[in-house]
């Protein structure tokens, strides 16, 4: 959905976001285990991404490139 001169560099700024988000969930484990709220956090989390998606993410399926191109300007 991204124009081609700039695919590769907006796949690597997605996959460096991805580890910061493994990583950041890694080093916080242990310490919100010892919380009761821990999965309160991580389902309050989760909860806002759905609905962020859910309201904001176009559907892009059976939709061509061009298609989905356009309806993001």
């Amino acid at each position: 959905i991204l124009p081609v001169n700039i695919k590769g560099l907006a796949g690597s700024i997605a996959t460096l976001a991805n580890w910061l988000k493994s990583w950041a969930i890694t080093m916080t484990a242990n310490l919100l285990l010892t919380w009761n709220s821990t999965f309160t956090i991580y389902t309050l989390v989760s909860a806002f991404t759905v609905v962020f998606v859910s309201l904001w993410v176009p559907e892009t399926k059976g939709r061509t490139l061009e298609e989905i191109q356009s309806s993001f300007r």
